[in-house]
């Protein structure tokens, strides 16, 4: 079935409600340096504010140093977001996509109580030009709320690989309510084929004890249609944590795939150590990355469980199993000793 084969155990206490705060907040750390780097790519309060004004800004390619530069201006007949004050305190954010994670976000000082904020600011990405032009620039205007979620003014999307590279001068763009493909094409990272099996305690053969502990089996079979970092491809593998344990016992990798954007793992991985009531409060994360020397670059992912928002009593932010993760989850619950086949789109996490 598979060319590797893993097996683990999940190990933690089970009975304990309430861990002491260094424990939890170190499995907080752990499981933030997995996925915490995209949290604040798509959190912020959209649509409560209607998108008007202008944007003023230039693009420029420095050849010589490599790098993309934004000249953010101005902005102009801005949204006012608290209406009893009459201000917006706005700044500028940019990302390159399809993959906002990889690039990073620039972002322009915040200017208070006003809607015709001036900038005069550079945003800087060092980045090489056949790559840049398989990008898209997403421009967006914001509200600084430092007490809760920034809220969303405007934006504007511009394909690279149109641009007129001679054109540096600053021109003035509309600002548009939040683009179908930010709000579907951008976030489209791949879909994962898989399929997952509960095997409980003591369900196989005569003797009682065989399995002495419950097992849940992985096998990530292929991964179609992930973004393309580069033109040569993506070098991709997939880890996979059954949270809330992060810790090295858990801990598990795929081989590395390279230059394919339809990657077959054809991987199995087994953790032992389950007991049946953990089903409803562990969750399995699988996530895509890149891989290159220095660092790796997050592609997506996908977490099963049943989404409830608490893991033992506690309340977890990476309890947050869409419907089909959950529904492919509780179909393993039901079918013990089954395989359950599934096929997931990846997201942001």
């Amino acid at each position: 079935e598979s060319d590797t084969a893993s097996e683990i155990s999940f190990q933690f206490n089970r009975h304990k409600k309430t861990p002491s705060i260094g424990s939890h907040s170190s499995d907080m750390a752990s499981v933030s340096s997995v996925s915490g780097s995209v949290l604040s790519v798509y959190s912020g309060d959209f649509g409560s504010v209607d998108a008007q004004g202008t944007v003023e800004f230039a693009l420029d390619y420095d050849e010589k140093n490599r790098e993309f530069q934004v000249l953010v201006s101005q902005c102009k007949d801005l949204a006012v977001v608290d209406e009893k004050k009459g201000r917006s305190d706005p700044y500028v954010k940019t990302y390159l996509l399809p993959d906002k994670a990889r690039m990073g976000k620039r972002k322009t000082s915040v200017k208070k109580r006003t809607v015709n904020p001036i900038y005069n600011e550079v945003l800087r990405y060092k980045i090489e030009k056949m790559v840049l032009l398989i990008q898209k620039l997403n421009l967006s205007v914001w509200h600084n709320d430092p007490l809760g979620r920034n809220s969303f003014l405007g934006e504007i999307e511009i394909d690279l690989a149109s641009w007129d590279w001679s054109n540096r001068k600053l021109n003035w763009y509309l600002l548009k309510p939040r683009s179908l493909s930010a709000v579907n094409g951008v976030d489209h990272r791949g879909v994962m084929s898989l399929s997952i099996k509960y095997v409980p305690p003591g369900s196989l053969g005569k003797c009682p004890k065989n399995p002495p502990s419950g097992e849940v089996h992985i096998w990530v079979k292929d991964v179609k249609d992930l973004l393309q970092l580069r033109p040569s491809g993506v070098d991709s593998f997939v880890k996979c944590y059954v949270l809330p344990d992060t810790s090295k016992k858990s801990y598990q990798k795929t081989r590395v795939i390279k230059r394919d954007t339809n990657p077959v793992f054809n991987h199995t991985i087994v953790y032992d150590g389950f007991h049946t009531e953990d089903l409803k409060d562990a969750c399995v994360e699988l996530t895509v990355w890149d891989h290159e020397k220095l660092t790796n670059h997050f592609l997506g992912g996908i977490r099963l469980g049943l989404g409830t928002g608490l893991s033992y009593g506690i309340s977890v932010d990476w309890m947050d199993s869409t419907q089909e993760e959950v529904a492919f989850w509780q179909e393993m619950m039901l079918a013990a000793n089954e395989w359950i086949e599934g096929l997931l789109p990846l997201r942001s996490l």
